[in-house]
């Protein structure tokens, strides 16, 4: 008679009084899985019984760059007619604003979303806004298919800077999880701040230089409009896409870079304060 095998071990996760804190980042990389998975699902579910599926990922930035050239560059007469082309310009400053503004909002409305699984089982909360904000990713990489496709058919050749560019999407990732960690939690707390998300992505939208250069901003007030941290990070991916842009923004880049990471730590920070209560409230 043969012997069994022996059982397979399951790693167990144990929430103790007073080690909670340095418990949770184990626990967050032990559920690392579930992480995948509730991003995996939501790519799924997000383009399910659309008729063009996940090509809406490419047309949402082709239809930006169309309406923003023709608004900025037609009417408002923005268009100075240099070398590099304004629908290229507009293009790159609207890939990183979607990713960001698509991270936002899905993220913002992450823990309500998920709240049938967080009432029912334990795991670490910041999964939810964080598998939000990888799904806006994925459109965000699928995406730069329209940008391939414009240079070839404006045959403008890229530069060697194209490789600072996962540092920029780098930046957005980090700002897009910060501001996201804030408004979960607040929307959560506060109900009303589902109504306001549109509301602050569309200002965000005016207030980013997506279908305009920051250069348009009067010089008295570009400290303060730097403070919008997608500025710096726009004009990185320009300045590292378009070899027209000589000049790294170092001003606008170190202060979008400051504001982010003061966002992801105290969004973190401010979510784990209100983390305990989410299942209550939901």
């Amino acid at each position: 008679m043969s012997a069994l095998p022996p059982p397979e071990i399951t790693p167990e996760i144990t929430i103790e009084a007073g080690h909670a804190e340095r418990q949770y980042w184990r626990n967050l990389l032990a559920y690392r899985e579930l992480l995948y998975f509730l991003a995996w699902r939501d790519i799924l579910i997000r383009y399910k019984q659309t008729a063009l599926g996940v090509l809406w990922a490419l047309l949402r930035p082709l239809l930006t760059m169309l309406i923003c050239t023709f608004i900025f560059g037609k009417v408002a007469g923005f268009d100075d007619k240099g070398a590099t082309p304004y629908a290229l310009l507009v293009l790159a400053g609207a890939l990183p604003w979607q990713f960001f503004s698509g991270a936002l909002s899905e993220s913002g409305a992450s823990v309500l979303a998920n709240s049938g699984l967080i009432t029912k089982v334990y795991f670490p909360r910041l999964i939810a806004p964080a598998s939000a904000v990888i799904v806006a990713l994925a459109d965000y990489l699928f995406s730069f298919l329209i940008l391939a496709g414009m240079l070839i058919w404006y045959r403008y050749m890229p530069t060697v800077r194209m490789v600072s560019l996962p540092l920029f999407s780098l930046l957005a990732f980090s700002a897009a999880l910060g501001a996201g960690l804030w408004l979960s939690a607040l929307t959560v707390n506060y109900r009303d701040f589902r109504f306001i998300l549109p509301f602050i992505v569309q200002f965000g939208a005016v207030l980013s230089p997506v279908g305009y250069l920051s250069s348009r901003v009067p010089e008295p007030y570009r400290v303060l409009y730097a403070l919008n941290p997608m500025v710096g990070i726009i004009d990185g991916f320009r300045w590292a896409i378009l070899s027209g842009n000589d000049e790294l923004p170092i001003q606008s880049l170190a202060l979008s870079a400051g504001v982010t990471i003061l966002l992801l730590v105290t969004g973190i920070a401010y979510f784990r304060h209100c983390e305990q209560t989410f299942a209550d409230i939901n």
